[in-house]
């Protein structure tokens, strides 16, 4: 009965489950159903939250159910709770190419427990596992590729002019929503100190945001609404503001997921600005 309790406690939270390659959740599902209750989405959705400061190499999803019904329906109700989570994954910044694996395992085989349980057992069985795979971590030699990477406040100093567009490679953002990754911050801010050295440029922040499907802006998790690229645009622009740069020399809009990098999925998460007046003099 302990074993039992603490398993179902294991429900209402979300954790990993961290092995030398695999970062694993479950998700738990009504008799007979495969639309995802809304705690379990809102515990899915913090999964994925956490994701983001992972390098994913794949991800498997699996679905399961309990020992009722027949085999062929059993199979069936499987992949449609899979492909669910699917959805669910890819309506949140995740890559499709990322997800390896979405198949339907049918049924659980009930174990033998105490009778006045088995309703509880096959609660547990009415599930969908999501097993994450990270990336080695990187060598010497890539690290040192990452930090050649472009310095933007140098590009910032430089010559410019009309046209130049200037992404921000290190800045990166939280999956689904519009704040900055915490490593990025120290970034953020020393681009901002050269934007405010520059007076002489005008730019417009242009937001972008990874996996969509046909071109569309992905949703942002605190606000609920479909404008995601939008509002990491217009974060940075509040940020430069704080940080003394002149709100007429800046504008911002949302580019949805038009202009895909064609790499890491995480790099499209980003903004990029625009340059789109010079003052010569």
């Amino acid at each position: 009965m302990k074993k039992l309790i603490i398993l179902l406690i294991l429900i209402l939270n979300v954790y990993f489950v961290y092995s030398q390659n695999k970062i694993a959740h479950e998700v738990y599902f009504n008799t007979d159903e495969y639309d995802v209750p809304l705690t379990e989405e809102n515990r899915l959705l913090l999964f994925i939250s956490n994701l983001g400061e992972i390098d994913i190499e794949s991800i498997s999803i699996f679905g399961f159910c309990d020992d009722r019904g027949a085999d062929t329906y059993n199979l069936k109700l499987s992949q449609q709770r899979a492909d669910a989570i699917k959805t669910i994954f890819s309506n949140n910044e995740i890559s499709e190419s990322l997800i390896t694996n979405v198949d339907g395992k049918g049924e659980i085989l009930l174990k033998k427990v105490n009778e006045k349980s088995i309703s509880k057992i096959r609660g547990l069985n009415r599930k969908v596992e999501v097993v994450v795979k990270p990336k080695p971590p990187k060598t010497k030699e890539e690290k040192k590729i990452v930090e050649e990477k472009k310095n933007v406040p140098e590009i910032i100093k430089g010559k410019l002019s009309v046209g130049d567009k200037i992404v921000f490679e290190n800045i990166l953002f939280k999956t689904g929503y519009s704040t900055v990754a915490k490593d990025s911050k120290k970034t953020l801010e020393d681009i901002a100190k050269s934007l405010v050295e520059r007076e002489d440029i005008y730019f417009t922040i242009q937001g972008h945001v990874c996996c969509t499907k046909f071109s569309r802006d992905a949703i942002d998790r605190k606000t609920k609404k479909r404008n995601l690229s939008l509002a990491r645009a217009k974060y940075i622009y509040d940020y430069f503001a704080k940080k003394g740069v002149e709100k007429k020399r800046m504008k911002y809009v949302g580019m949805r997921r038009k202009f895909p990098l064609g790499g890491d999925p995480k790099f499209d998460r980003r903004v990029e600005i625009l340059i789109t007046y010079v003052n010569d003099n």
